[in-house]
């Protein structure tokens, strides 16, 4: 297994995670399972947006022994009610489902508090004046959770909450459709056949500064729905017109500044397996770039995709990783002092380039990768 910080937290999570909705109506043993492999793999950290009680009650038994194994992103603000699942802005309702979680995992605590589902403005400015943010750093301080979170789909919302500067974690939906979708607080649009007519160029800008920030500011993102639902693996479901194999949509999202994990979806064992081996698939498997260049309703042309096609540089440059701090440093009007010191340990610098023009008929995108290296050099001096 492969291990990304998370964040600004002293946490390290898998690469791949599991998003547990698929173990609900599974028995103990089903479950046990599920996490019989996952502890095998060294797949760590789990989302439990879910709030059905038996499922968390199941979930509980199999962590009993091996609970410091796992990074728990557990659901603030989701409910159960009358025999179904709620989200919740109530107080009090958050406070006591928040209890019930506790009792039913056999924990006193979790890693990761997520406030759930936030698409909209106002709905953001609801879990401020409520007192559910209040609440989620009411239980940071006293240990209950290790850090806070929240979910989107939108990336306006998800920046607003970042800028807080109270998030630690943002769980958002990132995949090479959704990734061109402008914000909209209605998430059914993400899937609406009709956002995707015509030619659609490039990624929405408000997304990749989301992520820009997040990589910045030390939020570290959780991904959820790298495959669309599943609709990015079927030619005739895909928004983009062509199929996906499952491993080049994970390789896009953790490609994406800010990713630490992705929570994969998995109804069976063998679909936990699945996703798992992506860590042992050749990278011919999980390249997406000849694939993303090749598609009849998305034009990527011009946009770094930090794929790493430009390799090898004959003076050794990362002319991916390069690409990616100057974007970062665009994207702050100024040169972040984390970002000055990652691109300071870089072996090779933006200034070492020597205008060959090698990257240039390597790259599917055709990024004008020299013009960024020489940008790059004047940001860092170097």
């Amino acid at each position: 297994m492969l291990y990304r910080k998370l964040g600004r937290t002293d946490m390290q999570a898998s690469i791949v995670g599991m998003g547990i909705e698929g173990l609900l109506g599974k028995t103990q043993a089903q479950v046990t399972a599920f996490f019989d492999v996952m502890e095998a793999a060294g797949v760590n950290i789990l989302d439990m947006y879910a709030s059905d009680p038996e499922m968390r009650k199941h979930v509980g038994i199999a962590l009993q022994g091996r609970r410091e194994k796992f990074i728990l992103q557990a659901h603030l603000c989701s409910i159960w009610v009358d025999g179904q699942y709620k989200r919740t802005r109530d107080l009090q309702e958050t406070k006591d489902g928040f209890a019930d979680l506790l009792t039913r995992l056999q924990t006193d605590h979790v890693e990761i508090g997520m406030i759930h589902y936030c698409d909209a403005m106002d709905d953001w400015q609801t879990i401020v004046g409520s007192g559910i943010l209040a609440y989620a750093e009411e239980l940071k301080a006293c240990g209950k959770i290790k850090a806070i979170g929240m979910s989107s789909h939108n990336p306006q919302v998800a920046l607003a909450a970042v800028r807080t500067g109270k998030l630690d974690v943002l769980m958002f939906s990132v995949n090479p459709c959704y990734d061109l979708q402008p914000a909209d607080e209605d998430v059914e649009q993400l899937w609406n056949p009709d956002k995707y007519t015509g030619a659609l160029v490039n990624m929405d800008p408000e997304r990749q500064q989301l992520y820009e920030e997040c990589q910045q500011r030390g939020v570290a993102i959780t991904v959820m729905k790298p495959f669309g639902g599943g609709d990015l693996l079927d030619a005739k479901l895909s928004p983009a017109g062509v199929a996906l194999t499952p491993y080049q949509c994970m390789q896009y999202a953790l490609d994406r500044p800010g990713v630490a994990s992705l929570m994969c979806g998995a109804r069976t064992v063998e679909e936990l397996q699945d996703c798992i081996g992506y860590l042992d698939a050749p990278q011919a498997e999980k390249d997406y770039a000849e694939v993303f260049a090749s598609m009849p309703k998305i034009s990527w042309k011009g946009h770094c995709m930090y794929c790493g096609h430009c390799a090898p540089c004959p003076v050794g440059i990362s002319v991916a990783d390069v690409t990616k701090f100057y974007h970062l440093a665009v994207a702050q009007g100024a040169v972040p002092e984390t970002v000055r010191e990652h691109y300071a340990v870089l072996p090779h610098h933006a200034g070492e380039c020597i205008q060959c023009g090698m990257c240039l008929t390597r790259c599917p995108f055709e990024v004008d990768s020299m013009g960024n290296m020489a940008k790059a050099a004047e940001a860092f001096g170097y």
